[in-house]
């Protein structure tokens, strides 16, 4: 599998409203496997691909939705002494952001960076101080350039956690593959479709949407310019396969295959369309697992509100440490979700 892309996507900064360099890098890497391809008013990168097939009279839309952004931060104040607050854009647990490196994207260039809580370190903090967990607003970016940081860096710049993906034997390590996974999976997809000479009767969007981690926004406004007939969304859940967790609230188990999403706080998906990826994993021997989760959304539910509504479903890939730097995933998955995806396309 195309590993390197997968590195070079999640190396890449795009914070939400922020997509650019991603959506740069996708357009070059997409290029002689769509028929159309455009970049609407809120940054999304809407490609097409007509049908090769046999198609109906007006064809069936069938639309991937896979958004581009990752969590991070817009600053929102630099100190006379060089201290960066910031505003975070996207859901971060805190105590996850203790001692990181960060990558600070300004309009002068890319700075490196280190963030931590302000307050007493260790060595001179009260037992009740080692107790206190910060807030995003206490968090403190610190370029080591004292005074010139105002120089550089202004309001509204932004900044994402600076990690390296590791490419392991069965796992991907990396920061931001919620949801460069998906990203890699719209573009790996439509690829493994060429490649295979597999014709298709519908009509293919794929949608590289922006600000999902902000309220799925730009995958409303792609939804409702495309109308599709199917909307799939493309993402990662959760995998709390790991210590600490109960069985039943695993999500998803990593190493079984790709997840069939059923449901979240966002939607509910239609169930035939459930049951009919599920005979198609089983007739291609395709490794699934259906996935519930309690709380969360993703853009699929865009998809299904859209101009007079849409069928969809969710197809997914199971994450450990989610909106972390060491997010994880199975390359087991990857793969069989890409297989699903290619093999959906094909079938319609």
């Amino acid at each position: 599998m195309n590993i390197d892309l997968l590195k070079r996507l999640c190396e890449t900064p795009g914070a939400p409203g922020r997509e650019d360099r991603i959506r740069d890098l996708i357009e070059k890497e997409i290029d002689g496997l769509f028929d159309e391809v455009t970049t609407d008013a809120m940054g999304s990168l809407l490609c097409k691909r007509n049908p090769t097939g046999k198609p109906a009279n007006p064809p069936k839309k069938i639309m991937l939705l896979c958004h581009m952004d990752e969590i991070g931060f817009l600053v929102s104040h630099v100190t006379d002494k060089g201290h960066v607050y910031v505003d975070n854009v996207g859901g971060f647990d805190t105590r996850n952001l203790f001692s990181r490196r960060v990558l600070v994207v300004t309009e002068n260039g890319d700075y490196k960076a280190v963030m931590n809580p302000g307050g007493k370190p260790i060595h001179i903090q009260s037992a009740e101080e080692g107790k206190k967990i910060p807030t995003v607003s206490e968090f403190v970016i610190d370029l080591g350039m004292g005074e010139k940081t105002k120089d550089v860096v202004q309001v509204g710049d932004y900044v994402v956690m600076d990690e390296p993906l590791l490419d392991l034997e069965d796992k991907v390590v990396s920061k931001a593959l919620d949801n460069r996974v998906a990203c890699w999976l719209g573009i790996e997809s439509i690829r493994k479709l060429v490649e295979d000479k597999s014709s298709h009767d519908c009509e293919i969007h794929v949608a590289f949407t922006t600000q999902e981690e902000v309220g799925l926004r730009g995958a409303r406004t792609a939804s409702h310019a495309i109308q599709p007939d199917i909307g799939l969304g493309i993402d990662v859940t959760l995998a709390c396969d790991t210590p600490g967790v109960p069985e039943h609230q695993a999500v998803t188990i990593q190493g079984k295959g790709f997840g069939l999403h059923v449901k979240d706080s966002s939607f509910i998906a239609d169930i035939g369309l459930v049951r009919e990826v599920e005979a198609l994993a089983k007739k291609n021997d395709i490794p699934y697992q259906r996935t519930i989760l309690a709380r969360g959304g993703q853009d699929g539910a865009a998809a299904q509100q859209a101009a007079a509504g849409a069928k969809a479903v969710g197809i997914v890939v199971g994450c450990r440490y989610v909106h972390t730097v060491t997010e994880m995933i199975d390359k087991t998955d990857l793969k069989a979700a890409r297989d699903i995806l290619t093999a959906y396309l094909a079938d319609h």
